[in-house]
């Protein structure tokens, strides 16, 4: 018997409105299983009753024959996204307490749309993080577990999630929110999504608005869905996209019927594989399924090249110049005074103020990031750091530009292994920072890119492959996408030990 809770967002909104459940059921049934999974950590704040008051307007449009795209489909929402009476902290203890008087513009179009809220969920803070250990609520575990851990799978070596959309992934995976909101500034979707073998869709920069959304970089930073399946990711992301004149870098384009057009047949496009791709010490598991995954590609219609990104290896320097930079000069506005944290030693002045409110608030990672920004904008070497990451930025754009009058699609694994160890790469922010070497090249270039299960490794955990395409091009990414789905048919899930 299939439970409510192993349908994605798709299987729910059709069964809703055949009658096969009602929006109640499904929404106790999602509350349910939250809170059974409450080891996960997976969120920091559930709204029961808003997943409830939701399903009651659900069902009355239901039987009123005026049911919206989503309604009766609860979902979870990273707490990167302000929600309007609900607490919003991008993972930091220096918005802990804080709670929005006005809604983001993706949340409030899923909503609009006829989705519910379960609850926010756990993140990176600030979204700064590839394994979900820096946020000030506690590490997000993920639901899978090594093969290798003995009877007991419980009590052995937690696993990491990915990050910074950690609680995303790990709600998603362990089947306990059918779909949630993610956010990517150089793989914070995509890798996480690897790591727990679900889909996680980031869209051309600016399709999703960025308006109400706190802003790590703010030139980088880009919305989208996390969820089972690349159908239920094209569902979701017609309902979040759209302009919104609120933010000046949103695109003013129409929003295309994905889930409509989506189709598997790949015949008459071409996929390039870039060999810059092909790092060091990659595991042998992952170069086999990038292998696999082309000729899953080619049996679906398409021609599989090789093609060059040379500027490839300029781009995790480049965006750990750029991404800092903007972080320092958007996480300036946090200094105690207007909302938030504020420390006030006794006989401080403001200035002492800002450094103890700074200093409490703000995690270790955040901090090395807000120093690494403002070191290179100082004077004397902003010209040295920052615009030459720039111009790095420019030509890694270019090489995509080539590509594409070469191919299609690209093919790429999405993550140099598979999930580590929670603390085992704690110590050593660079290893941290490698696992967006696959990510962060289409992030800077602002490109459509989707992450898909592939297999498991022979330790038993999910390893995933990705699919880059051309600016606006998300319905060729998810239909490429989908083609790779049908043919691995992963179908595995966690073994459920929380």
């Amino acid at each position: 018997m299939t439970l409510v809770t192993d349908l994605g967002v798709a299987d729910l909104r059709d069964g809703l409105r055949a009658k096969d459940f009602s929006a109640r059921e499904v929404a106790e049934a999602f509350n349910g299983a939250v809170a059974d999974a409450a080891d996960l950590n997976a969120f920091i704040v559930t709204t029961p009753d808003k997943a409830l008051e939701a399903a009651e307007e659900a069902d009355r449009a239901i039987a009123a024959g005026e049911a919206k795209p989503l309604s009766g489909v609860p979902i979870g929402i990273k707490d990167l996204f302000c929600t309007r009476g609900v607490q919003s902290t991008a993972g930091s203890h220096i918005l802990e307490g804080f709670v929005p008087t006005y809604e983001s513009t993706v949340t409030a179009n899923l909503f609009a749309a006829g989705a519910g809220m379960l609850g926010k969920l756990n993140m990176d803070q600030f979204a700064m993080g590839s394994s979900n250990e820096t946020s000030y609520f506690g590490p997000v575990t993920s639901p899978w577990r090594r093969k290798d851990g003995g009877p007991d799978r419980k009590n052995w070596a937690p696993l990491s999630p990915g990050g910074s959309s950690g609680g995303t992934s790990a709600a998603v995976a362990a089947h306990i929110v059918p779909g949630a909101t993610g956010t990517d500034t150089g793989g914070s979707i995509r890798q996480p999504a690897a790591f727990t073998g679900i889909v996680g869709m980031k869209p051309t920069y600016g399709r999703c608005s960025r308006w109400g959304m706190v802003a790590f970089a703010s030139s980088l930073d880009q919305a989208g869905p996390m969820a089972r399946s690349v159908k239920d990711c094209a569902v979701m992301l017609e309902a979040m996209a759209g302009f919104d004149p609120k933010d000046s870098t949103s695109l003013d384009v129409p929003v295309p019927r994905w889930e409509a057009s989506l189709s598997s047949d790949l015949a008459g496009k071409t996929i390039g594989v870039p060999r810059e791709y092909r790092v060091d010490d990659m595991p042998g598991e992952i170069d086999a399924l990038w292998q696999q995954a082309a000729g899953w590609a080619k049996d679906a219609g398409a021609e599989i090249v090789e093609v060059s990104l040379p500027h490839t290896k300029y781009a995790l320097p480049a965006y750990y110049i750029i991404a800092p930079a903007e972080a320092s000069a958007n996480l300036a506005r946090y200094d105690g005074v207007r909302y938030g944290l504020r420390e006030l030693p006794e006989g401080a002045n403001l200035q002492e103020m800002y450094a103890a409110t700074r200093a409490a608030g703000f995690g270790d990672e955040v901090k090395r990031r807000i120093m690494i920004g403002t070191y290179v904008l100082s004077a004397g070497f902003y010209d040295a750091y920052y615009n030459q990451a720039q111009k790095v930025r420019t030509l890694i754009a270019r090489d995509f530009d080539r590509t594409w009058e070469k191919c299609d699609y690209l093919l790429t694994p999405t993550a140099p292994s598979a999930a580590f160890g929670l603390g085992e790469l704690a110590d050593d922010p660079i290893a941290m920072y490698l696992n967006d070497v696959f990510t962060v090249p289409s992030s800077l270039a602002g490109l459509p890119a989707i992450a898909v299960p592939g297999g498991l490794d022979e330790q038993g955990l999910p390893l995933g492959v990705q699919i880059i395409g051309k600016a606006l091009d998300e319905q060729g990414v998810m239909n490429a996408g989908l083609a790779l789905e049908e043919r691995a048919r992963f179908s595995d899930r966690a073994e459920k030990w929380w």
